[in-house]
This record gives C-alpha cells, structure tokens and sequence, in this order.
C-alpha cells in the first residue's frame, strides 16, 4: 500500500505496510525523504552502497544520477517524456531505479540489478552484428571468381570491420608473395614480394593451415617494415595472424594490427576474425579453384577449337563454324587442314559431323582429329585411313559414329587437283568460275558404327577462280525462311554458291554462313561447319618441273 503524491499526512499504517512488503525483498530499497536523508532502507541496499545507514544522505552514499533524479522528484520537476526507466551505475553495474511515492515527499527506491540483461543483450546484438558482417563478407567474397580480387575485398573487408589495417598474404608461388594491404576507408594497394615469412610470430604456421597463435604471444615491436601499410597511424599496438583455410590446401594468411591508441584484441575478436577468416579463405579457394579449371579448360579448348585456316602451298583456304548453342564455343561439327611437307606433296583437309552436340560431342571430335592427324603419313590411300580410324573409334568407349569428308589437295601449275572421298557425309560442291555448281560424285558409309567402311574416291581440278565447298548437314537442314520451318537445302545452296563465282574462298565461306544464319532468323539449329578451297585467280610464281608455270603469266589455265 503506497500513498499517492501529494497526500497531505501519510496514514498511520503506512510504516507498518511499507515495511512488510520491502524490508526482506531481494532488491536494493531505499526509502529517502524530500531533503534527501535516508529514511529507512534494506540490508540488500546496505551491502550495495557500502554498509549505508538511516540519516545518512543520499547524495553521500548514491552516485549523481540517482541523487539527481530524487532531486527532481523532490522539486516536482517532470521527467521526460518517453525516456524510459532510470538508469546507471553502482559499483560496476547497472541498475534501474524505480521511484514509488510514499508521502510527506518521500519516495520508495527499488534498484534492480541489469547488468546480467544487459551483458545479455549486449552478447546477442554482438552476435546478430557479426553474423550480419559474416554474410556480408561471404556474399561479397563470392561475388567475384577473380583471385586478386577476391584477396582486395577480403583485406578492405578485414580493415573495416576487425582491424586498423589489413595484411593478406597469399601462398608463395617460388620466393615471392601476393600481398594486400587495406585500411579503413582508404585505397586497397596490391604487390608481390620477396619477404621472410619468419620475420612474423605465427605467419610461417599460418600459410601453412596451423592453429593461430594467440595474439598476446606476438610483440608488435619485432614486426618487420613490410607488413606496415603505407598511411598507418601510429605504433602497431596488438596483432592477430590466422590461417584462410581452404578446400584442403590454405589459402592464405590475414594479418589484422591496431594501433597503441587503441585497444587491443580481446578474445571474443580473436575468435571473430578466425571465422572471418573461414569465409575468406573458403572464398579464396574457390576462386583459386575455378581459375585453375578456366586454364584448364581453356588448354584444353585451344586443342578443340576449328583452326584459322589460309594459303596453304598456293591453294587458298577459309573455314567457317557456328555451334549449335551461342555460349558454347565448340561441338560435334570439326575441320582442318594438315599441309604437305612440301609444295609437291598432299594436303589433308578433313570436314566432319559427330552425332550430337555440345561438349560430349566435341570430345569425340577432339580424338578423331588427333587420329587424322596420325594418319596423315598414309593420307595417299583414303580409304585405309577411314579404315583405321573406323577401329579406332570401334575400340574407345565413345559409342557416337561419325560421317567425314577427306580431300587430298596439291597445286599443279595454276590449278588445284584434288581427291574427295565421302564417308557417310554430304558430297563436295564445286563452283566453277563462270557459276556453275557441281556435286562430286563421291560416296562411302560413315565411320564407328560398322566393322568396316566402304567409300569411293574421285577426282576433280579446280581452275583458277574455282572453289570446292565441303560442309555439314547444319547448313542444309537449318530449319526458318517465311514459315519458319522450311529446310534450307541443298538448292538454295547451289544457287547462293552460284552467287559466289570468282569470289575468294575467304568470302564463298562468310557468303554461306551469312546467308544460313539470316534464313534461321535466330531459330534453334544445329552445328554449321564450313571449308572452301580455292584456286586463286593470281598468286605466286611457282616452279613446277624446273619450270616457270602459273599465274604470273596472268592467264587462265
């Protein structure tokens, strides 16, 4: 029972009531008049304010901000409002004072103890900000494949949230380091360097993926200049060395420093910059990773890729490949040109189709290219080559066939003879200078599905002017025109190669493509491979027989 605020004479109870209900609670309670005295007050608030007795004043037992506010209360002067309960400290902890008017002015103090909420609270929103930090962190470091970079966002990250400056060193690659240094808010400067790892407590374990060393181990005053970012304020005060650990292999080591000016590293940071450093260094490796598979895959494109073709021993040649998808840059669609020893000697074209597409396809294109290129010792007979690489592929644990096209080509005089043997695929076309268009006549059955392959050869010239193009199904059967569904065929290949009389074999192949792509109109196809081999008009002055023979005479022959 409490009398309200400005009661004129408390009730003769009063002292009984107030009594038995604070005398023996658990909190501190103070009963204070309107002068400040202590009227009455518990043993827990004697033990609080040092062995505090009735008559002492408030102002000499309390600290100011209790004091105060009685004061306040005293005068009748209004709290704020919305400002909450009134708090402070006491020997080190927090309370909250809670003020019950008594009567005659005075005021019934309850000190709650809240420090243990409040060190509580202070924990979570500590863990609620870190983990929001380590989000960040992964989100950003994960952004990005790029190794260098992901080292920049990884140090600029560590100095904004851990440290006064960042140093991340990265694994050595011979005598020398990558190393990041980052400040707050200023530039991220990158170099690489010959350094002692030695020269720092920890540093050699760390790149190493071995536990941390605890940062009160470390001495700041032995450590060497480099590790200094330039625009450092002041004495490095404390350091923290932790490992990045990686898929298996470090990643790295993060060296974070503050200054003498301000605190050193408590334990709770030690553990926060090793979990920090878990997600960059996981990071790391992963971008590492991927850079390491980009150059492999990359070595490995370069081989599967169709080759930059051009004059070749007098004879002109140009090729042309689309793949079936625009973000794949290889398929089942393949071409090359492997040169003669010597002008006298043959050169072996290939164009070829394997069954699918894609990057399956294009590992089996991969294999039957390197075995033509074996075989090309043996190109003179077509035949026993296709009979090879038919066993070849029988044996392999491919199970795709394909269909080829060999040409053996050798320039005499101003003309070009060559011998066509079709395995399953398309026959040449052959345009001729004044603008017809003829169909070699060669056939034969397509490679890795039979025991053995049956083809025939034939022979053609091409005069000066005259190309012969080899290409793949993708070009004929590319489904668009005004209906959107209509084959491209092989008549209006003849006619758009009629088109293309006398015209270089470079612009014959650009002239197809050109035409093939407008007709799909963005449609879906599939892979276009293209090879023209030309007879120029003019070229070079050969020696054929000990003779001049050729262009220089500027005459067709």
């Amino acid at each position: 029972m409490t009398a309200s605020r400005g009661s004129a004479a408390r009730p003769p109870d009063a002292a009984v009531t107030i009594g038995a209900t604070w005398a023996d609670a658990p909190y501190p309670v103070l009963v204070v008049d309107r002068h400040g005295g202590l009227v009455r007050i518990n043993e827990a608030a004697r033990l609080l304010l040092h062995d505090a007795e009735c008559g002492d004043r408030l102002d000499e037992r309390a600290p100011s901000w209790l004091s105060d506010a009685h004061r306040q209360m005293s005068d009748d002067l209004p709290r704020t409002a919305g400002a909450g309960p009134l708090t402070g400290r006491i020997n080190g902890r927090f309370f909250e004072a809670h003020p019950t008017s008594a009567g005659d002015g005075e005021v019934v103090w309850w000190l709650i103890d809240d420090t243990d909420r409040r060190l509580a609270e202070t924990a979570l929103n500590d863990t609620q900000t870190r983990s929001a930090v380590l989000a960040e962190v992964s989100d950003a470091l994960l952004s990005t494949l790029n190794v260098p970079r992901c080292m920049e966002v990884a140090a600029s990250m560590a100095a904004r949230h851990l440290a006064e400056a960042a140093v991340l060193v990265a694994p050595p690659r011979g005598s020398r380091h990558l190393v990041t240094y980052a400040r707050p808010g200023g530039p991220v400067d990158q170099t690489t360097r010959k350094i002692d790892v030695r020269d720092v407590p920890g540093l050699s374990e760390a790149l190493q993926g071995f536990p941390p060393v605890p940062a009160r181990w470390i001495d700041p005053a032995g450590l060497p200049d480099w590790v200094i970012p330039d625009g450092f304020a002041g004495p490095v005060g404390s350091v923290i060395v932790t490992p990045l650990p990686g898929h298996g292999v470090p990643a790295g080591a993060l060296i974070l420093l503050r200054s003498s000016t301000d605190c050193a590293f408590s334990e709770g940071e030690e553990v926060f910059a090793r979990l920090f450093a878990a997600r960059a260094g996981a990071a790391l490796s992963a971008a590492r990773l991927y850079a390491e598979q980009a150059t492999i895959t990359a070595t490995l494109m370069n081989d599967l890729l169709p080759p930059t073709l051009t004059t070749v021993h007098g004879v002109d040649y140009a090729g042309g490949y689309r793949s079936a998808e625009d973000h794949e840059r290889v398929g089942g669609d393949f071409y090359d040109v492997h040169p003669g020893a010597d002008p006298s000697a043959e050169t072996l074209v290939v164009l070829g189709d394997v069954a699918g597409k894609g990057l399956d396809a294009a590992v089996l294109t991969g294999k039957i290219r390197n075995t033509l290129h074996a075989l090309q010792p043996l190109a003179g007979d077509h035949q026993h080559v296709l009979n090879l690489l038919n066993g070849a592929l029988l044996s392999s644990r491919h199970t795709r066939f394909a269909t080829l096209v060999l040409a053996s080509v050798r320039r005499r005089g101003g003309r070009a003879l060559l011998r066509l043997t079709s395995a399953g695929h398309l026959p040449p076309l052959i345009v001729r200078a004044d603008g017809t268009v003829e169909e070699a006549a060669t056939r034969g059955t397509l490679v890795g599905a039979l025991p053995s392959v049956t083809a025939h050869t034939v022979t053609a010239v091409l005069a000066p002017g005259d190309t012969c193009l080899l290409y793949t199904d993708g070009i004929t059967e590319a489904r668009g025109g005004p209906l959107g569904d209509e084959l491209f065929g092989e008549l209006r290949l003849k006619r758009v190669l009629a088109e293309c009389a006398g015209l270089p074999a470079e612009a014959v192949v650009e002239r197809v493509q050109m035409v093939a792509a407008q007709w799909l109109a963005g449609k879906r196809h599939d892979d276009m491979a293209t090879v023209a081999i030309g007879a120029p008009k003019y070229g070079p002055l050969t020696l054929v027989n000990g003779r001049a023979d050729g262009p220089d005479t500027r005459r067709k022959q």
